[in-house]
């Protein structure tokens, strides 16, 4: 009989297991994504190129869910209000991004709205 693990412990292995799985949709960005186009700021590069494949052909935002999923973890981890306060403010600063980064890609590439109706922001076939 496995002896019960205290709280403190569940919540290191759980939010642990959620980062991990917010570090693999990262890597699964990056291997798709191409180097010209990598950019931390929401801001169209001249001849980027739109990638549709991998990852990209299920969620529009993979490297934006990686961080959210990532995090989420470490506040599982930590377990307080303050975590998730601030877990609460990462998350509507990466709305806010991704939503202006959206606006400039309809702008600068037509076939972007097309990607649209065909993958979803964060979550396949849901959001």
């Amino acid at each position: 009989m496995l002896l019960p693990l205290d709280t403190q412990t569940q919540h290191l292995y759980l939010g642990g297991s959620i980062s991990l799985v917010g570090i693999v949709i990262g890597l699964l960005a990056i291997y798709e994504h191409k180097s010209d186009n990598f950019n931390i700021r929401p801001e169209i590069k001249e001849n980027c190129e739109l990638v549709t494949t991998g990852i990209y052909a299920y969620i529009r935002h993979p490297m934006y869910l990686s961080v959210l999923v990532g995090m989420f973890g470490v506040a599982v981890i930590f377990f307080t209000y303050y975590e998730f306060a601030l877990y609460t403010l990462l998350f509507i600063t990466m709305l806010i991004k991704m939503f202006y980064e959206e606006s400039l890609w309809k702008c600068h590439n037509p076939a972007y709205l097309e990607y649209m109706k065909k993958t979803k922001r964060f979550i396949p076939f849901v959001f």
